[in-house]
């Protein structure tokens, strides 16, 4: 099937300031658990019928805006090859929210420390995301931070196979935002997709990066 738009053409006006990004998530705080937030979206979504059943496994991510002079990007990491869930795919810095954790916000710190060695001290935690449903049966809290370079990027071998950044401005852009399918078990599954080139950025990922897309683009404190 030929990718498809998402939604309709026009980009959100350019030069988005940290001033005006955090604005937009004054009225988003940070949860203060993982079931504090509903869980509104999932692959689900798009494949009605697909919720996992059972109980869902919370977990947390970093969506991390970094403040470049040249314009704000977003750092992502490509999972190594064998990991048992979500190998090989591009994703946010994040993970299994450990009882020691007590919040998705340090959870999303944690992970980001280990996966990447992206330190906590170089990041503004300014909101959050809705609670992204996968069809693996995590219950995802989305924790955006904007990030202050200079900072050291220092990869876990075992988890990640590279880190990288791509400029909001791409992933703002509709233009960007294409819905795809395959065939899964014999029927047709559909998921968000915003390829950049050689990155395929997809599934849940590219799912919250829509919900990042309506928040800086619709009005603010909606």
């Amino acid at each position: 099937m030929e990718p498809e738009p998402v939604l309709p053409l026009g980009s959100v006006a350019g030069g988005l300031t940290r001033t005006a990004i955090i604005s937009r998530f004054a009225s988003k705080g940070l949860p203060a658990d993982a079931e504090s937030v509903v869980a509104g979206r999932g692959d689900h979504a798009l494949n009605p019928g697909m919720h996992p059943t059972g109980e869902l496994i919370p977990a947390a991510v970093l969506v991390p805006l970094v403040d470049r002079p040249d314009g704000m990007t977003v750092l992502f990491t490509r999972r190594t090859a064998h990991l048992a869930n979500h190998a090989g795919q591009v994703s946010f810095p994040g993970g299994h929210i450990e009882e020691a954790d007590g919040t998705p916000l340090e959870a999303a710190l944690r992970e980001t420390e280990e996966e990447v060695g992206l330190a906590r001290d170089r990041i503004e935690t300014i909101g959050r995301l809705d609670t992204y449903v996968t069809r693996t049966g995590f219950h995802v809290v989305p924790v955006v931070g904007l990030v202050t370079p200079p900072f050291d990027v220092k990869p876990d071998p075992h988890e990640v196979d590279e880190v990288f950044e791509v400029p909001l401005s791409f992933l703002l852009n509709p233009a960007n935002h294409q819905r795809h399918s395959v065939v899964y078990e014999g029927e047709p599954r559909y998921f968000h997709a915003m390829p950049y080139g050689d990155y395929y950025i997809w599934g849940a990922t590219a799912g919250m990066l829509i919900n990042l897309y309506e928040v800086l683009s619709g009005p603010e404190n909606s």
